[in-house]
This record gives C-alpha cells, sequence and structure tokens, in this order.
C-alpha cells in the first residue's frame, strides 16, 4: 500500500502544479520537496514519469516540477542509487534538448538538475553530457551551458574531462553559426578558463595533481584565436561583450609568448569596447585580468600601450557614478583593480600621466583623478613611498578648486596621505589647513553650490566629511600628533575658522590628552620661536574669555570665548567643545586658574548639556560666562595681564562687525575685564571706545553701553568722566549746547552717535553703586539726557526712553529711593507722554510705549505728586494708544503679541502707581471713569483689555486699601452695574474678569463696612466658582450664571444701592453686544424677585423705565423680561390660559414658549397646568391612520393635533426650573405617559396642517421649524427628569446615546433600557410608583407599548433596587405572566429580563432556579420564532445563569441544552454561533464534578468545531471559541493540553493560529490516539464551509493529526476519503484554501 499510496499521492501535487496562481506552484514545489524530505527516491520516480507520460504539459508546469526535482537531489545526493540516478539524468538531458528553440527557465531548470546530479555522479552526468557532444555535430546550447556549469560546482571532477572536451568543442567553434550558440561557448570556455584556474591554484587538494597549465594552452589559444580574430570582428554587440569577458581568464591560460605576441592586438581590441558598450563592468574586469596574466609573464607590451591603457581607464574612472546603479559601481572598482596593477608594475609612468590631470579645471577629471589617486596611495604604498614629495606639490592646484564633489575627492585623499606618512612631509600642513578650511564651510553655502540635480546626502558633504576626516586622523594616526600639535592652535583665533571651531577643539583635546599622558608635568606647547601661534589673549579672546593665564602670557591657550558665547550649540556645539579644550591646558594658562577651572568648567558643561539651542536662556549664559570671566580675572589678579587682555580684546573687536550679537557680548566682556583693571586702563580704553564705535551700526549701540555699564559698577567716576570728556571734546569750538560737536555730521549721524551716547548714560545709571547715583542723576544724567528731548528721530526717542527707564529704575531700586525728591518728575512724565503721543496710534512696532510707560511707573512712585490734569492726560494718552491696538492674528507667540502682552502689563503697574496716590472711593471711581468708555466699547479686543484692567485694579485697591473708620461706598451699585452685563461679553476673557471685578466690589463693600481684610464670605466666594459656567458657550448656561450672579449680587446689595444699581441694568438692556443687553434683563428680574419687596416706593419709576425700554426696541430677551410679571394671571384663570394657549399655532414660537414657562414659577400654579395637560396627552388619541397612496401596502400614521400641542407645552413647562415641586407631585403619571407616548410616536408623522405648514415654508425659502411627535415626546420626558430631581438620568443618557435610541424604531429597545438602567441607578425610590402604572399597560392594545414596558420591567431586574425596594417576588410574576405573549419580541424580552436577575439578585436566583431554566429551556424550544431570536436571548440567559442556579436542578438538564444548542454551532447568523459556543463553555465550567464522564462525548464532538471557528471571521465567535475551549481543557483529563488551551488563548494575546493548532494536535494524537478518524470525519465536514478562513483552517488541522499521529492509529484513517476531500479542495476558489490543501497533501507522506 505504502508504494501505491506514495504514487498517489505524488502525483496529485504533480495534478495541482497547473494551478494558475504563482504562490500556489511555489507551495506545490514546496510540497514536493517536503514529501522529498522522508522519500526522496519515491518522489523523483514520481516526478520523472509525471513528466515522460505527460509530455505535453506546458514548460511553466515542467519547470516547477524540475525545480521540485532539483532541490530534493541536492538535498539528498547522498542517498541516491544509480539507477535512479540515471533515471533522473535521461530525463533531466532530454527536458534540456527537447526543443532546439531556448526556453530560459525550462531548460535552466533541467540544466540545474544535472548540475545537482553531477556533484556526486559526474561521470554518468558527464557520459550523458558527452554522448550529446559529438565531434563534427553542433550541440545543444544547454548542453554547453550544463558543461560550463558542472565545471564551477564540481571543479575537482570536470577538469580531468576538459582536454578531452576543449578537443572535441575547438572544431565546433567553426561550425557555430547563430550569435546565440556562439555566446554559449564564450560563456563556457570562460567558465572552463575558471575552473582550470582554480584546480591549479588548490592543486596540493587536487585528485590529480600532475595537470598542469600546458595541456590546455593549445586548446585555449585555439578558441583564443577563433574568439579573436573572428567572432570579435564579425560579431553582435552581445557576442563581443562575450567574447571580451572570456578572453579575460583565458589569457592566464595562454603560452607566455603566445601572450606576448597577442597583447599589441588584444589590448586596443578590448580598451575599444569602451566606446561601444555602456555596461563596462565585464570590460573592465577582463582588462584586469589580461593585465595580471601580462604582468604575470613580464611583458614589456604593456609599456607600449600604458598611456592609452592609461587615457581609456581614466576615462572610464572620470565617468559620474551614481549610487542606485551598481553596474557603474562594480566598473569603478574593477578600473581602479587595473590602475593597481599599473601602478606596481609602472609608478613612474602612470603618475607622470595622472598629476598633469590634477592641473585641469574640469571637474570630472579632477575627482576621477583624485580617486584614482587616493587609491593607489592605499593599493600601493611600498610604490609611492619615494613619490610622496611629488604627489604632495601636485596637490596645489586641486586645494583651490571651489567644486564640492572635488573638494569631498581631496579630503579623502589628504586622509590617505594621513594615513600613509605623507603629511609629515613638506608641504603637508597645507594639506591639514586645508581639511580645516572645509571644516569651517558654512552647510548653507554648501547646500547650494552643491546644486539643485546633485544627490549629495547630508553625511557625505563636504564639512561632514572634512570634520570626521580631521577627528579620525587626530585619533587614529599616532604620526599625525606631531604634525597637528601645536599646529591646530593657529586655526583657534582666525575669523574664517569659526565654524571649524568644534572640531578643532575636539581634535586638540585629543592630542593635548595624548601628550598629557606622555608626560605628566611638561608644558603641553613648546613655542621656541614660533610666531605663528596666537598670542594668549588673543586665545583668551576667541575662547572664552573667562578663561585667561596670568604669568605666562606668553603661551596662547585661551581663545575660544566670543564665538561660543552667542551660539554655544551651532556647529556641533563649539561651546561644550571649547570648554573641554580650556579645561585640559588651564594648567598651561595659568597656575592659579586651574583648581578654580576644575569645578567651575564642568559647571557650564552641565548646563549646555540640561538644555538645547532652543531651550537655552541667551542671557542667563551670557551672564554664566561673565562671572566666569569676573572670576577668572580674580583669581589671576594682575593688572598687567589684564591690561593685555582689554588691548587684545579691543583689537579684536573689528574682527566681528559682521557678527553683532558675538561683537556686543564682546563688548561686556571688554566692560568686565575693565572692571579688574586700574582707574588709568579704564579711561584710556573707554576713551578709545568711543573713538573707534561704528555708531552707524545701531545693533552695535547696545553692546557699547553695556560695556560702559559694566564698567561703572566699578569705575562709575571714570566712566562718567570719559563719556562727558568725550561729549565736550568739540564743544569749545563750536557753541556751549551739548551734542553740537556733530554738527560737521549730517543730522542722521549725528543723532545715531546721541542715542549710543545716551543709552550709555542709561546703562551707567543701571550699573553704577545705588549710593553714588543719587547725587549725580540730575546734573549729570537727566541733563544729558533732556538736551535730545525735541528729537524726531525713532531711534533716538528710543535710547532717551530706555535711558530715563534704566535711571529712574535705578533711583527707586536705592535704599533712599521713596524719599528722593526729583525736581524733574514732571519735565520727564511729560516728555515721556510726548513720545507716547507721538507713536502711530493703531500699531505696536516699536517698544517706545512699553519703556515711556515703565519710566513714567517708577517716576510716578517718586516725589512730588502730580497734579491731576497732568495725571488725567497720562492715563488718557496710555489708555488711548494702548486700548485701540489691533490683536495680532492668532499664529502663535509673534514678537508683536509678546510685545503687547508686556506693554499691557506695565500699562496695570503705571496705573495702579497712580491709584496708590489716592486709595479712595472716590479716587477708584476716577480710574474707573477713565475706563468706562473703553469698557462699553463696540469693540471686543478694547473690551476685554479694559475689564482685564479694571480688575486688576479692583483687585489692588482692595489689597492696599486701609480703613479708619467706617465710610460708605456710595458708588457700589453704580460699579457693580457697570461690570455685571460684561458677565455675558461674547469675549470669556471679559466675562471671567467681570466676575472678579463684582468679586472684588463686593468685598470692597464687606471692607468698608467693617469686615477684616481675611474675612471669607460665603456669597462672595461663590461667585468665583461661577467662572466655569461662563466658559460655555451654550447661552442659556451663560445667562443661567448670570442669574445666579445676580443672587448673589442681591444678597449682599446695600438697599439704598439697589436702585443705582437697576437704572445702570437698565441702561445696559441697549448694549450694543446683545450678550450683555440679554444679561441685563436676566439680572433685573432676578433682582426684581429676590428684593422687589424693598422697591415699594421705586415701582413707577422701574415700571416707566421697563415700558421705555419695550418701546425702544422689539428684543426677545426684552419681551420675555417683560412678560415674566404676566404669570399672575393664570393663577386666577388656569383653564383658560392653558385652552388658549394650547389653541396656538405650531410649533409654539418663542413668545408662547415664554408664556408657559412663565406659568411653572409658582409651584401651586404649576401643578395645574401639568394635570390638564397630562389629561389632554392620556385621554386623546394618540394618532390616525391614512393611506397616503393607493399603492402603500401600511397606512401613514399621523399625529392628533391636541396631544401633540399638550406634550409641547409639557415640555415648556417642565422646562422651567420652578415646576420641579409640581413635576414631583406628578412623577409617576408623567413618566409614564411621556414614556408610552415616545412609543407610539415612533415614526409618526406631524400634523397634516403642519405638513403644509413646513412646505410652504420651504417652498417661500423662510426658515421654518420642524415639530417631530416622538422628539418633543423624549425632549418632555428629559424636562419632566431634570425637575423631577434625576439629572444624573438625563446626563447618563445622554452620555449612553440612549436619548437617539429612544427615537429610533431599531433603537427604541435599547434606549427604554438604558432609560431603566439609569432610573435604577439614579430615581431608585421613584420605581415603585412607576412599575405599579407600568403593570397596568402590559395589557395594551398596542403593541409597541406591550414591548416598551416589558423592556423597562425586565432591565429593572439588573439592579438591586429591585430587591431593596421588595419588589422582585411581584416583578418575576408579571414578567413570566408575559411568557405566551403574542409578541416575540415581548417574550425575548421576557428571558432577558429574567437573565437580569443574575445581576440585581443573585442571591436569590437559587430560589428561583426551576422557574428560571423552565423558562429557559422553553425559549430554546420557542416554534414560532423563525429568525432564533428568542433562542439567542434564551441561550444567553442560560450562559448568565449557569453559575448561579442550583447545581441538581442544573445537571438535570445540562445534556439537553448541550444537544440544543450544538446546532447553533454552525449558524449562518454571528449572534446564534457566538453565543451557542459561549454557552457550551459555561456547560463545560460547570459540569465539572460528578457529571463529567457524561459531557465528555459533547467536549469531544464540539471539539473540532471549536477549534475550527478560531478561524471564524467574526471576531465575537473567534472570543467565544477561546473561553469554550478554556473551559473544555480540565473536562478532557488532559493536563497537557489544559494548559496549551490556557496559555495560547488568554484574552487579549495574540494567537498563532498554527503554533496553537500544531501544539495542539500533538497532545490530542499523545493522549486520545482512539479519536484521530472520528477527529478526522467531522474535520472533514468543514471542507465545505461556507467561510474561506474556516475552510483553509480544516486541511491544516487534519494534516496537524496526520503530522503527529503514531503508526498503529493508521486503521483509523480513511485514506481514500481524505485524498479524495483534499484533491477537490485544490480546485476551492480560494488561494489560501488550496495552499492549506497542498500543505496537508505534504504531511500525507507519513502514509507512504
Amino acid at each position: 500500500m505504502s508504494e501505491t499510496y506514495a504514487k498517489r499521492l505524488s502525483a496529485i501535487l504533480l495534478d495541482a502544479v497547473t494551478d494558475k496562481d504563482p504562490q500556489m506552484q511555489e507551495q506545490v514545489c514546496g510540497a514536493l520537496c517536503d514529501f522529498g524530505e522522508s522519500k526522496p527516491a519515491e518522489v523523483l520516480s514520481a516526478c520523472e514519469e509525471h513528466l515522460r507520460l505527460h509530455e505535453k504539459l506546458a514548460h511553466p508546469y515542467r519547470t516547477i516540477i524540475l525545480r521540485a526535482m532539483e532541490i530534493v537531489v541536492s538535498n539528498h545526493i547522498s542517498e541516491l542509487d544509480k539507477d535512479t540516478a540515471r533515471a533522473i539524468i535521461l530525463l533531466a538531458s532530454n527536458e534540456m534538448t527537447k526543443v532546439k528553440e531556448l526556453v530560459s527557465d525550462w531548460q535552466q531548470a533541467a540544466s540545474s538538475v544535472l548540475v545537482a546530479v553531477g556533484r556526486r555522479f559526474i561521470s554518468s552526468v558527464m557520459e550523458e553530457l558527452l554522448s550529446k557532444f559529438q565531434p563534427g555535430l553542433l550541440p545543444h546550447p544547454c548542453t554547453v551551458h550544463t558543461l560550463a556549469s558542472l565545471s564551477v560546482s564540481n571543479v575537482f571532477g570536470v577538469v580531468p574531462f576538459l582536454t578531452s572536451i576543449l578537443s572535441t568543442m575547438l572544431p565546433m567553434l567553426g561550425a557555430a553559426k547563430h550569435d546565440s550558440m556562439k555566446v554559449v561557448f564564450c560563456c563556457a570556455l570562460q567558465r572552463f578558463s575558471e575552473s582550470i584556474l582554480e584546480y591549479l591554484a588548490n592543486l596540493d587538494q587536487a585528485p590529480d595533481p600532475t595537470v598542469r597549465k600546458d595541456a590546455f594552452a593549445s586548446d585555449i589559444f585555439g578558441a583564443y584565436d577563433i574568439l579573436f580574430h573572428q567572432w570579435l570582428q564579425s560579431g553582435g554587440a552581445k557576442l563581443r561583450l562575450a567574447v571580451v569577458e572570456a578572453l579575460g581568464p583565458m589569457s592566464h591560460l595562454l603560452p607566455s609568448e603566445k601572450l606576448e605576441e597577442q597583447l599589441p592586438k588584444l589590448l586596443p581590441r578590448v580598451l575599444a569596447f569602451y566606446k561601444k558598450h555602456t555596461e563596462t563592468v565585464h570590460v573592465s574586469k577582463s582588462l584586469g585580468q589580461i593585465l595580471e596574466a601580462a604582468v604575470s609573464v613580464g611583458s614589456r607590451t604593456l609599456d607600449i600601450h600604458l598611456n592609452s591603457l592609461l587615457a581609456a581607464l581614466h576615462a572610464q574612472i572620470c565617468v559620474p557614478v551614481e549610487s542606485s546603479s551598481p553596474l557603474v559601481m562594480s566598473n569603478q572598482k574593477e578600473v581602479l583593480r587595473c590602475f593597481t596593477v599599473l601602478a606596481c608594475c609602472s609608478p613612474d609612468r602612470l603618475l607622470a600621466f595622472l598629476l598633469p590631470k590634477l592641473d585641469t579645471s574640469n571637474e570630472r577629471t579632477r575627482v576621477g583623478t583624485l580617486q584614482v589617486l587616493r587609491h593607489v596611495i592605499n593599493a600601493a604604498a611600498a610604490q609611492m613611498e619615494v613619490k610622496k614629495p611629488v604627489i604632495l606639490s601636485s596637490m596645489k592646484l586641486p586645494l583651490l578648486d571651489t567644486n564640492n564633489k572635488v573638494k569631498r575627492a581631496v579630503v579623502q585623499v589628504v586622509s590617505a596621505m594621513a594615513h600613509r606618512g605623507y603629511l609629515e612631509q613638506p608641504g603637508g600642513k597645507a594639506m591639514v589647513e586645508y581639511i580645516v578650511q572645509q571644516c569651517a564651510l558654512p552647510p548653507e553655502a554648501e547646500i547650494q553650490k552643491l546644486g539643485a540635480d546633485s544627490e549629495a546626502l547630508a553625511a557625505d558633504s563636504v564639512r561632514a566629511i572634512s570634520v570626521s576626516t580631521l577627528y579620525l586622523v587626530s585619533t587614529t594616526v599616532d604620526r599625525m600628533g606631531e604634525v597637528l600639535w601645536p599646529y591646530l592652535l593657529e586655526f583657534l583665533v582666525p575669523i574664517r575658522f569659526t565654524r571649524a571651531l568644534s572640531p578643532l577643539c575636539r581634535s586638540l583635546v585629543h592630542l593635548a590628552q595624548k601628550r598629557q599622558e606622555a608626560g605628566a608635568h611638561a608644558p603641553l606647547i613648546q613655542y621656541n620661536g614660533n610666531v605663528h601661534l596666537p598670542s594668549p589673549y588673543a586665545i583668551t579672546t576667541r575662547l572664552l574669555v573667562e578663561h585667561c593665564g596670568p604669568g605666562r602670557w606668553w603661551r596662547p591657550q585661551l581663545c575660544l570665548l566670543q564665538a561660543v558665547s552667542s551660539y554655544p550649540y551651532v556647529g556641533d556645539g563649539r561651546g561644550a567643545a571649547s570648554l573641554r579644550l580650556l579645561n585640559v591646558l588651564h594648567q598651561d594658562i595659568h597656575p592659579a586658574l586651574g583648581q578654580r577651572w576644575v569645578t567651575a568648567i564642568p559647571l557650564l558643561l552641565e548646563h549646555l548639556d540640561e538644555y538645547s539651542e532652543e531651550t537655552l536662556s541667551q542671557k542667563e549664559w551670557e551672564e554664566k560666562l561673565l562671572v566666569f570671566l569676573r572670576d577668572s580675572l580674580a583669581v589671576v589678579s594682575d593688572n598687567t595681564w589684564v591690561c593685555h587682555l582689554t588691548l587684545e580684546m579691543c583689537k579684536q573687536l573689528p574682527n566681528y562687525n559682521g557678527t553683532p550679537l558675538e561683537k556686543n557680548f564682546l563688548y561686556k566682556c571688554v566692560g568686565t575685564t575693565l572692571g579688574a583693571a586700574s582707574s588709568k586702563v579704564v579711561r584710556k580704553h573707554l576713551r578709545e571706545l568711543l573713538e573707534t564705535a561704528r555708531y552707524q551700526e545701531e545693533r552695535e549701540h547696545e553692546g557699547l553701553a553695556c560695556c560702559f555699564g559694566i564698567c561703572a559698577i566699578s569705575h562709575l567716576d571714570d566712566t562718567l568722566a570719559q563719556l562727558d570728556d568725550f561729549v565736550k571734546s568739540d564743544v569749545l569750538r563750536k557753541s556751549a549746547g551739548i551734542f553740537n560737536l556733530f554738527k560737521n555730521r549730517s543730522e542722521s549721524e549725528a543723532n545715531k552717535v546721541r542715542s549710543a551716547l545716551i543709552l550709555c548714560y542709561g546703562h551707567v545709571a543701571a550699573g553704577a553703586p545705588r549710593e553714588l547715583l543719587l547725587a549725580r542723576v540730575e546734573a549729570d544724567l537727566f541733563w544729558n539726557m533732556s538736551q535730545c528731548f525735541s528729537t524726531k528721530d525713532p531711534a533716538l526717542r528710543l535710547s532717551l526712553v530706555q535711558s530715563v527707564c534704566m535711571a529712574t529704575q535705578a533711583i527707586c531700586s536705592s535704599a533712599h529711593g521713596s524719599s528722593f525728591h526729583l525736581s524733574r518728575k514732571a519735565e520727564l512724565v511729560a516728555q515721556m507722554v510726548e513720545f507716547i503721543r507721538a507713536e502711530p496710534p493703531d500699531s505696536l512696532k516699536t517698544p517706545i510705549w512699553k519703556k515711556a510707560m515703565l519710566a513714567c511707573t517708577y517716576l510716578v512712585t517718586l516725589e512730588p505728586a502730580l497734579e491731576e490734569q497732568v495725571q488725567a492726560d497720562l492715563i488718557h494718552s496710555c489708555l488711548h494708544r494702548v486700548m485701540a491696538v489691533l490683536p495680532e492674528p492668532e499664529e502663535g507667540d509673534s514678537p508683536q503679541e509678546s510685545l503687547y502682552l508686556d506693554t499691557v502689563q506695565v500699562l496695570k503697574d503705571l496705573l495702579t502707581s497712580l491709584l496708590l496716590w489716592n486709595m479712595t472711593p472716590l479716587g477708584l471711581q476716577v480710574m474707573v471713569e477713565h475706563l468706562s468708555p473703553w469698557i462699553k466699547s463696540p469693540r471686543g479686543h478694547e473690551r476685554v483689555r479694559a475689564v482685564g484692567l479694571s480688575a486688576c485694579l479692583l483687585q489692588f485697591f482692595l489689597q492696599h486699601l486701609q480703613i479708619s473708620a467706617l465710610v460708605p461706598f456710595h458708588n457700589l451699585g453704580l460699579l457693580i452695574g457697570l461690570f455685571s452685563p460684561r458677565c455675558a461679553d461674547l469675549w470669556p476673557a471679559t466675562r471671567r474678569e467681570a466676575v472678579s471685578c463684582i468679586h472684588s466690589l463686593l468685598y470692597l463693600q464687606l471692607t468698608c463696612v467693617g469686615f477684616s481684610r481675611d474675612y471669607q464670605d460665603d456669597v462672595a466666594e461663590q461667585l468665583l466658582s461661577l467662572k466655569d459656567g461662563l466658559v460655555h458657550p451654550d447661552p442659556a448656561i451663560l445667562f443661567h450664571t448670570c442669574h445666579s450672579i445676580a443672587q448673589l449680587i442681591a444678597k449682599r446689595l446695600p438697599p439704598d444701592q439697589l436702585i443705582n444699581l437697576l437704572l445702570t441694568l437698565f441702561e445696559s438692556l441697549g448694549d450694543p453686544d446683545k450678550n450683555c443687553s440679554r444679561a441685563a434683563s436676566v439680572m433685573i428680574n432676578c433682582l426684581l424677585k429676590e428684593r422687589g419687596n424693598m422697591l415699594q416706593e421705586k415701582v413707577p419709576e422701574i415700571v416707566s423705565v421697563l415700558r421705555s425700554k419695550l418701546q425702544e426696541t422689539r428684543e426677545e430677551h426684552i419681551l420675555q423680561a417683560a412678560q415674566h410679571s404676566v404669570f399672575a394671571l393664570a393663577t386666577h384663570h388656569c383653564a383658560s390660559v392653558v385652552s388658549n394657549l394650547l389653541g396656538s399655532p405650531l410649533p409654539f414660537d418663542s413668545h408662547t414658549c415664554t408664556l408657559w414657562r412663565a406659568l411653572a414659577l409658582e409651584p401651586g400654579l404649576a401643578a395645574q397646568v401639568l394635570g390638564l395637560l397630562l389629561e389632554k396627552i392620556s385621554k386623546d388619541v394618540l394618532f390616525e391612520e391614512s393611506q397616503a397612496f393607493l399603492l402603500s401596502s401600511t397606512p401613514d400614521r399621523v399625529a392628533t393635533l391636541l396631544p401633540l400641542a399638550a406634550t409641547c407645552a409639557l415640555h415648556e413647562v417642565a422646562s422651567a426650573p420652578a415646576s420641579g415641586p409640581a413635576v414631583l407631585e406628578l412623577y409617576p403619571q408623567l413618566f409614564v405617559a411621556l414614556l408610552l407616548r415616545v412609543s407610539c410616536t415612533m415614526g409618526v408623522q406631524p400634523p397634516r396642517q403642519l405638513q403644509a405648514k413646513e412646505r410652504r415654508s420651504a417652498s417661500s425659502g423662510l426658515a421654518s421649524r420642524s415639530l417631530e411627535p416622538c422628539s418633543s415626546a423624549v425632549d418632555a420626558l428629559q424636562a419632566v427628569l431634570v425637575r423631577g430631581g434625576n439629572e444624573d438620568v438625563v446626563q447618563c443618557m445622554e452620555l449612553d446615546g440612549g436619548w437617539q435610541l429612544l427615537r429610533t424604531s431599531a433603537g427604541h429597545e435599547e434606549g427604554v433600557t438604558r432609560l431603566a438602567s439609569a432610573m435604577a441607578k439614579f430615581a431608585g425610590p421613584r420605581l415603585p410608583l412607576v412599575m405599579k402604572l407600568l403593570f397596568t399597560t402590559q395589557s395594551s392594545m398596542y403593541e409597541v407599548q406591550r414591548v416598551t414596558s416589558t423592556a423597562f420591567l425586565a432591565e429593572l431586574l439588573s439592579s438591586n433596587v429591585v430587591n431593596d425596594l421588595m419588589l422582585l417576588e411581584s416583578l418575576l410574576y408579571n414578567l413570566m405572566a408575559r411568557q405566551k405573549d403574542t409578541s416575540a419580541r415581548v417574550r425575548r424580552l421576557v428571558l432577558h429580563g429574567l437573565a437580569n436577575i443574575t445581576l440585581g439578585s443573585p442571591d436569590k436566583v437559587q430560589t428561583h432556579s426551576p422557574q428560571l431554566l423552565t423558562a429557559m429551556i422553553g425559549g430554546l424550544d420557542d416554534g414560532d420564532d423563525p429568525h432564533s431570536l428568542v433562542a439567542l436571548e434564551a441561550m444567553v440567559g442560560l450562559a448568565r445563569l449557569m453559575d448561579l442556579v442550583d447545581a441538581w436542578d442544573l445537571h438535570a438538564v445540562l445534556l439537553h441544552i448541550a444537544v440544543r444548542i450544538r446546532p447553533f454551532f454552525d449558524s449562518e447568523r454571528m449572534e446564534l454561533r457566538s453565543v451557542s459556543i459561549g454557552l457550551f463553555g459555561h456547560l463545560n465550567k460547570a459540569c465539572r464534578g460528578d457529571c463529567k464522564d457524561v459531557f465528555l462525548e459533547q467536549v469531544v464532538g464540539g471539539l473540532v468545531p471549536l477549534l475550527l471557528h478560531l478561524r471564524d471571521p467574526h471576531a465575537p465567535v473567534v472570543t467565544a471559541c477561546r473561553f469554550a475551549l478554556r473551559m473544555c481543557g480540565p473536562n478532557l483529563e488532559c493536563e497537557e493540553l489544559a494548559a496549551v488551551f490556557q496559555r495560547h488563548l488568554q484574552e487579549g494575546h495574540d494567537l498563532h493560529f498554527g503554533e496553537f493548532l500544531n501544539t495542539t494536535c500533538k497532545h490530542l494524537m499523545r493522549h486520545f490516539p482512539d479519536l484521530l478518524g472520528r477527529l478526522l470525519s467531522t474535520s472533514l465536514f468543514y471542507y465545505k464551509s461556507s467561510w474561506e478562513d474556516v475552510r483553509a483552517a480544516a486541511p491544516m488541522l487534519t494534516g496537524f493529526l496526520v503530522l503527529h499521529m503514531e503508526a498503529e492509529q493508521r486503521p483509523q484513517v480513511d485514506l481514500e476519503q481524505l485524498l479524495t476531500a483534499l484533491q477537490l479542495l485544490l480546485k476551492d476558489p480560494a488561494l489560501k484554501v488550496r495552499l492549506k490543501a497542498v500543505k496537508t497533501l505534504g504531511r500525507l507522506v507519513k502514509f507512504a
């Protein structure tokens, strides 16, 4: 049987080869290979027979079979017997030569089979091949190709045959007529030659060590003669290229004299191919082999052709290399290999050819030449050793080339030179300097030079390569230490090398550390007269000014301050690199600095590491550097050293003219250094700075001024003296007016000088010691500043404002500032106001406003006090400018926005400073009056700014108010009336600030009447909690919050202020901001309600004002405010009012809605209204049925008008907050009536007249609010719940989407369920009466009402509230009574409700388990439900009850349930599959114990469906299968299998199905071998499953079962049935199914 079965299995797989899908073909090939692993001979025989018997099988399919044979043969060559090998050889030979035409894939596969067999049976293969390789007959091309391949794969086996093969082949060459055949011969000769060369190279391992090259020489030369003299002359391009490829290895086998004879002809012909072929890699490779052969025989012909060779090869190397072309890259490597050969034999002529090429300006030529030069420097180092000076001198012109590609090539050459000792020669330092220059390239300039068409990556940029090269040479080439140190120090100071500082410092650090290791205490730098090294002061200024050394100032170690201070992260972190260099060199700089720097520099480095370029505070960083410098100077404490350092700093100032930020910092360093110098040095250098400063560059003014300011800290008199002397230096020749010395200049130039000097005065004032400043501020500072107050130059004005600001701030910060009498105060304030007014009013371009107001802020605090008019002008000017500025577009934090915010903050400080002079209610009123026009402005940005300023002022006033006696706050009502409407401003920020204003005013009132400052008032504090409501954009929430604010105001407002507040609010009804107008009306109504009893005498006045407002406008909110008082009418005529209002047109307009809500203001009245409306809803006909169209199958339902109107009215009444008590009184009736109305109005259309009205509105283009009956009922129900105190229910439903579900037919049941759940959770005490009313609706004539009430009652059982309220028994009785309802929906809901007891009252389940199980089993057997929904609910319920019912009751029905649910495992409905499988899992869980043996049969029967449905297309089914299998595991009494289920099937873990199924089948077969037949037959059922994933999983299960079965289990397998089923699956339309079937067939080899 085994042989027959193996043959059939092979036949099935071979038949499947014809599948159209390539993936399937590959799988079949793999299956054949798998089969061949265990039965190689049988598979090979079957394949051989199949190919032999199916002559007409298409060649693509034959190719697949041959590929499988080749793999099997390769893997089992040692197991093949001679007969099988012979049969395979004959088949493959026949397949290969069956057709004369070339069919590459097919014939190549056959050839590969022969090659694979030839690895062992070389004689047989050669015999077969040579039989088709007869003298005088032209062989099949594939025969020759196979011989060539064999010669490579089995060198030792084929080479002995090659003498005869070559002898036979040689005459054939002349008979070959077609190029294709000639190409094959060329390839064979190439392979034969390569094999011979390999054989000769490994003679010690060869079977015949006597083989010599001479044995092949004559035949190879004969072949060479034909190839070169005939085919190369007349063949096509492909043939000629094949000839050239063959000539390379053949040249090594030619006799020496013949090679020498042929070279003069061979070399030119090969070189000519460079011009004829684009893919030249094969030409270059062959040429390299020819050159190696020529050199090996000492040919002199190369000298003759050397120039042409070099020219041709050079042209190839100059071809641009594209990274995406591997052929071009390979050609470059082969060409360089040729150059290596030539460099070793003719180095002089090679350099004579290459070096002049470096002088050309052509980019490609120069780059290619440099590439060759780098290669020969490395590859022919010995030959190039004596040529180093010549090569170095030839690099002069390339060093000047600006092309980036050339630069990269030069850098690479320099790197090679460094490793080979070139840079130690004269001229080597020029190479080093070149590398440093490239390190200093600006990245942006380099990118621009690369051009748009360049594909150079950033990592390959010139600078990146240079940086890495410099570091590599410094750290890895030991001999370079003497070259680079201290030579690299010379590049630290020059500005042009700034961008190279980081790599320079890194290299210098490494070099210095190495030198320190070599000599621990020796100085690192020995100058020995080296004048090129920079001085220590130059290095200090360049590196870090802080790190200078005293006595040893002939040593240049300190140079990186300036560049690293402004941009420490630029250039790969040059700041950190420079600091590390200083740290290494500290001992050489100055011995006294060592200990200080060892601790200070790491702290600076740590600071840089803590931040990034984006987060570093430049000001803080510069301050740290200046402190470091100041500390270093203090440690040095040498005036001479400081003088030299200062001089060097001043010399370097011009170097930074193009970088103002760095130059300004250098100015600060100069000032810091001068602070440590003597008075004489200070005066000298300050004078020089004033004389040499570039005043035309305004950006340098700040740096110069900072220098003077820092210097003034220690030398105030000297600094002021130099400023005064400079100002007066030319005055004597002109006039006594200050600054007249600039009259010879243009006015603009003079203003720039004045601007710089004025700024110097300001910084001097800011830096001067406070005890010395007060005596000189007016005479020396303000007097000089005042001389320029009349200027119109913007820059000079800004300098004046800044200087005044700094001077006044310095005065205020002094110990005696508060008592200082500034006689120029009024003048200075007036001048600042003038500057503010002179700026454009609608924009903020410069910080003049900010600085001027800040100066005024400091001035205001000084004595004497300002006059009232001056104060008023100051306030008006500042407000007029700041408030009117248009806001910036919201595009992030723009500089203008930041400047504006700073200006506003300064304005706040100014106003509070002014307020301090008059801390009384009157003073506060004056301030608010200035702000009042802006508070009421029609422009929102002005309002928000004004109210914000007001809040700030009020808070300040409250905090600083000192009350010595009780005083009335007469303006409280007016002020609250001004701010309270702003609580509803369109701008949220205005609302919040308005609340803050009211909060402060209430506390001011409390303070004025005697409460302590720290008193916390509950009412006032509630205002702050209302701010969140003001953020909400919903107007209802907003105005409700305003109402709450008004209530709080009413509680704390004195009676005498009430009328003032109301009158102010009445005025606000006409506010241009409609929100504020509405808020005013809300607050008026609230105040009238809360405090109206106090306004008896004022009622006529109030009514008069109200009437006038109604006459002025018809705004809706004003109308509502007026109508609020008419609700009293309904207290006398309730029924009549209700009847008339119900007759209003639907939908109700806003006026009608307002009236309805007004009726709820009094609870007794509201209860009467609700009762009347409830009667209209419950007793009238709910809808009418009409046939809309003659062909309509179902009549339309149209709502009746009166119940609909009553529903809408009820909603309006219940929406009023005051209706709460009335709603509570009628809560059960309202809830049930509205819930049932919702159920009856689903899909019900509005009344006909409303539909007609909507159509008319739509046709006329007028907007009309549609009225949907069901939605109106839902809205009314929501309102009742809210008013009944069940806001949580409404919110819960809203979050769950319950209200939307309630409105739709599809989601109504779920909506009712969610409503019941929310009621049970939040409204439990209301349920008894609600349930009692719902019980009465169970017999309703409307099915939908029965469904609604049943759904509600069913859900209540899921809550323990029914148990707590002792409603369980009655609820269960009521639901069980509905099991025979004619509606399947009702019956399903009954089962759902009974199962809910597991959630609400699990402890009661056992008590009622017989009834519950009976009901569920009855549901399983429900035959009146065609869709099995009742059965589905029953299964869900059983799953929930399983763990809680009485075990004895459950065991009695366990098998019945299992049998009943089994058909649902494969139901087409996903829900039935998932629920039934999940229930099966629960049954398994429950049966552990006594019933386990009885239930085992069910477990075994369900195992296959559960395993296969793990591949179900629906996730819930898969989840259920996971659970069920985990539960089945223990019942199988196999711990290993149970552990597998637990490990692989946990929820949330990814399942590798194949691995899991394999492991499961292994344990099944190990522990349950007798189940094999049953499991296989069950899996065959799923071969026809409608789900392709399950269909694909079934053969997987079959395959794994077979894989792990033992031999004794074979009788259980019906092989015929199994093979037939798998054969059918091979024709399945789904590819994945066919693939799995093939895989399984491959595993059936066990039966062979």
